[in-house]
């Protein structure tokens, strides 16, 4: 535990472990503010962090691709439009 000293400007200074960082600040109690790392994710990417099969698969094919495991057939990328144009929105 630490003491620190808020200056005439509310700025308190955390120390180079967390320069340069985002952090989340609850100060819901007024006794209590607790400071928690963070990073931020685009809000079109979070449907990935909350389905746990998508983000299994992922990480799977991630994990794959770093060890060189690739599909022997590559997809069919023209038949696959074809397929998307027949099926409309």
């Amino acid at each position: 535990m630490t003491t620190k000293l808020v200056d005439g400007k509310g700025r308190l200074m955390l120390g180079n472990r967390l320069a340069g960082r985002m952090v989340i600040i609850d100060d819901s109690d007024p006794n209590h503010i607790v400071i928690t790392p963070a990073v931020a994710i685009p809000e079109c990417e979070a449907w990935l962090y909350e389905n746990p099969e998508a983000l299994r698969r992922v990480r799977e094919g991630l994990k794959q691709a770093r060890e060189g495991r690739f599909a022997k057939n590559p997809p069919d990328l023209a038949a696959d439009a074809a397929l998307a144009d027949q099926l409309g929105d």
